[in-house]
């Protein structure tokens, strides 16, 4: 069971008590992403959170590494295009020392020039770094092809143009916008009382007070563009896709069942037809990533440059298949029992709570219980899966990405367009 609390400067607290464990997780989630940024600060939110380690007014940033490191505990931190989350799993015990910590990074952090012209060439190497993962590269070309000049359709981690370049003052400004108590989640999951918590964060966190800044929700208008880039790689790195639901869409379950059907693990019929029986790539599989009021349907390969025609032929053939003939009863349960399942043992997992109690906040304004979640898995129909894949996966509306050893890849086009004909 899980508790929440909203302080009188709209702090959300929410808890998850585990008693059968030894161990706490606390996230603050703050509602900023990469899609709140413009084009000239593109990769401020990621720089904010790399800066939020380098110091406070209390600590150096050798004395933030080291004071749950000390206690065995863990302190982490990701941005990602809607949310950027700080969190720290300890024993039960150092439950205060995180919260201290925690809150001590998010409203003491100096952000000294420094440091900040320090890290500046620690993300400059982590986007070269990330240039040279394909496998990784290839789906933000894929969002940007779909997405063509929306912010959800940059890389969460900037450009080096942008990161170069970037000055403290729009640092500052950005964060002091953006990081203040009304867009403020506080996620807590593991072996602790919810009246410790609140008797903790309270104090700390309601004097602080800050504007509600409202997100513009401009919501991306999907394109269809095939993009490819020459790079020498021993494979091609392909991503063909679609528009995808949003995350509080009511056929957001029904498209998961349907998304691990088609390729969501080693059963699905992506991997059993271009992998295994055909021995095409070594890695085939599709995902679905929903947003506010957005989403984005995947299906990524790697493989040789020679393959390329069999396997987008086999990808959308299997794609067609289920709009033409559903889907059986044996692969329908199998897909149900394996999100369920994905589902129930996450949640062993302290972390996975906090995370879902913070993210269910930000996204929904409440937590679904698992048991709901099951019952709605349980309930998708194999023609609801026809129906819904009839209307969403059209030949219009694919776009694809791809980075491979070519001079001239103008025929993936070809091959994409003739492929639905």
């Amino acid at each position: 069971m899980f508790q929440k609390v909203t302080l009188d400067n709209n702090v959300h607290i929410l808890t998850e008590d585990i008693p059968h464990v030894r161990s706490v997780a606390v996230g603050f989630f703050v509602d900023v992403g990469s899609r709140d940024e413009d084009n000239e600060v593109s990769g401020v939110s990621h720089f904010i959170e790399h800066l939020m380690f380098k110091g406070t007014k209390r600590r150096t940033a050798k004395d933030i590494a080291e004071t749950l490191d000390a206690v065995g505990g863990q302190l982490n931190a990701f941005t990602t295009k809607e949310f950027t989350c700080y969190y720290a799993r300890v024993l039960d015990e150092y439950f205060d020392l995180a919260v201290d910590l925690l809150s001590d990074m998010f409203f003491d952090s100096k952000f000294e020039l420094q440091d900040i012209d320090k890290e500046r060439n620690v993300i400059l190497e982590e986007i070269k770094m990330y240039e040279d993962a394909p496998d990784e590269l290839v789906h933000d070309i894929f969002a940007g092809s779909m997405w063509k000049s929306h912010a959800l359709g940059r890389p969460i981690i900037g450009t080096a143009d942008v990161i170069a370049g970037i000055s403290r003052d729009k640092i500052m400004d950005y964060y002091h916008k953006y990081y203040n108590p009304a867009k403020l989640t506080v996620a807590v999951a593991g072996n602790i009382d919810h009246e410790r918590v609140i008797n903790k964060l309270r104090p700390i966190l309601e004097p602080k007070q800050g504007n509600p800044t409202v997100r513009r929700m401009i919501t991306p208008a999907p394109h269809r563009e095939v993009i490819c880039r020459s790079k020498e790689t021993e494979q091609v790195h392909l991503c063909i896709g679609t528009p995808g639901l949003k995350l509080n869409d009511d056929n957001i379950y029904v498209f998961q069942v349907t998304n691990t059907i088609l390729g969501g693990g080693l059963s699905s019929r992506l991997f059993q037809e271009i992998r295994e029986q055909r021995g095409l790539v070594y890695t085939v599989y599709s995902y679905h990533t929903s947003y506010h009021d957005a989403g984005l349907f995947c299906v990524y390969a790697g493989l040789s440059k020679e393959n390329i025609d069999e396997v987008m032929e086999l990808t959308l053939k299997q794609v067609r298949d289920i709009q033409v003939n559903g889907v059986n009863q044996q692969e329908l349960q199998r897909a149900k029992d394996q999100l369920k399942g994905n589902l129930l043992l996450s949640l062993e997992n302290v972390n996975t709570r906090m995370s879902r109690l913070g993210k269910s906040q930000l996204y929904l304004g409440k937590v679904i219980p698992p048991e709901e979640i099951v019952a709605l898995v349980n309930k998708v129909t194999a023609d609801e899966i026809q129906e819904l894949s009839r209307q969403m996966l059209k030949p219009e509306n694919f776009s694809l990405a791809a980075i491979g050893p070519w001079e001239d890849c103008g025929n993936l086009k070809k091959i994409l367009t003739g492929l639905w004909v």
